[in-house]
């Protein structure tokens, strides 16, 4: 039996956490957990997410700071509101069509 995995949410879609104050633009996906056993370790067991859902890398920023996070899908909620990102690698790697979404540089556009 083979077990497909489908992320939620797509790359260049806007997220926030559903916990913590930060969101991001998605950049890629893992369809279950990739990082270390030491970064997964790191997290309280009280709120460490399972290993076997979709986690995404975003270019996120709270509002101290940018920076890189890997977050599980469980924790991510859509964010429309439309707020543009500052992130500073954001036009790097993203550049927006004309309807305003973001899709990756090295990508053809449809």
């Amino acid at each position: 039996m083979t077990d497909t995995r489908h992320a939620k949410f797509q790359i260049g879609q806007m997220v926030r956490h559903r916990v913590f104050p930060f969101r991001g633009i998605i950049f890629d996906v893992d369809p279950e957990f990739a990082n270390t056993d030491e970064w997964y370790e790191a997290i309280p067991a009280g709120v460490r997410p399972k290993k076997d859902q979709p986690f995404y890398h975003l270019l996120a920023e709270n509002e101290d700071s940018e920076y890189i996070a890997y977050v599980s899908e469980q924790n991510l909620l859509d964010d429309s509101d439309g707020t543009p990102l500052r992130h500073p690698q954001l036009n790097q790697i993203f550049a927006r069509d004309s309807v305003g979404r973001y899709r990756l540089r090295d990508q053809p556009q449809h």
